[in-house]
């Protein structure tokens, strides 16, 4: 929790900082955003690959368990695709967008601003850092009233990493094979389908 309050401080501070005009001009241009994010993308992917222990548990688990990251994207972009009905400022599209962030607020907002603007990419920024507080804040409300698997849905990409000691507290040890595996599937496909979604 403390470090996603941490990351929402940071934002915030970026932003009273560079309204009044503060910040020099090459800083807020588009090209260092740019750059930003090929280094995000190299430095995901340096995380993913080394990741040892998330390889390991990808070889051991059980085919089926494929059924949960599915599962947890096709709810996510689903329920993405329903809350455009309410948001008419965002079309389907950049709804989806954000969808696809599965909780990765870090890449997905980086991506998203570069693709569509800051406005969408501070929506992103936001709604998958509040899926990821909203997983470390109620998970033991989600196992009781859900079951195991309802908070390493909620967490999507980040039941990997920032919220797999919560969910294996809570779920149990059993479940964090399963969280691992979900999380790095869910984290190879987000840039994936924030490009499907807003490219092609």
């Amino acid at each position: 929790m403390k470090h996603s309050l941490i990351v929402l401080g940071c934002f915030v501070l970026g932003i009273v900082l560079a309204l009044p005009g503060f910040l020099p001009a090459w800083l807020t241009n588009g090209d260092v955003g740019l750059y930003v994010l090929y280094g995000l993308l190299v430095l995901v992917g340096m995380g993913i690959g080394g990741e040892g222990k998330a390889w390991q548990a990808l070889k051991s688990v059980d085919r089926r368990l494929v059924l949960v990251p599915l599962s947890v994207a096709v709810g996510s972009l689903g329920g993405a695709a329903l809350a455009s009905l309410a948001l008419p400022q965002i079309d389907l599209r950049e709804a989806l967008a954000v969808g696809s962030g599965m909780g990765y607020y870090s890449l997905s907002s980086v991506m998203i601003g570069q693709l569509r603007g800051e406005t969408l990419g501070a929506v992103a920024l936001l709604a998958n850092l509040g899926r990821e507080v909203l997983t470390l804040s109620t998970s033991p409300l989600m196992v009781r009233f859900f079951g195991p698997l309802a908070p390493i849905a909620c967490g999507g990409a980040t039941a990997m990493d920032t919220t797999l000691p919560v969910i294996t507290r809570y779920a149990g040890k059993e479940y964090a094979i399963v969280a691992v595996f979900s999380g790095v599937i869910l984290s190879i496909a987000v840039p994936v389908l924030i490009t499907l979604c807003l490219v092609w």
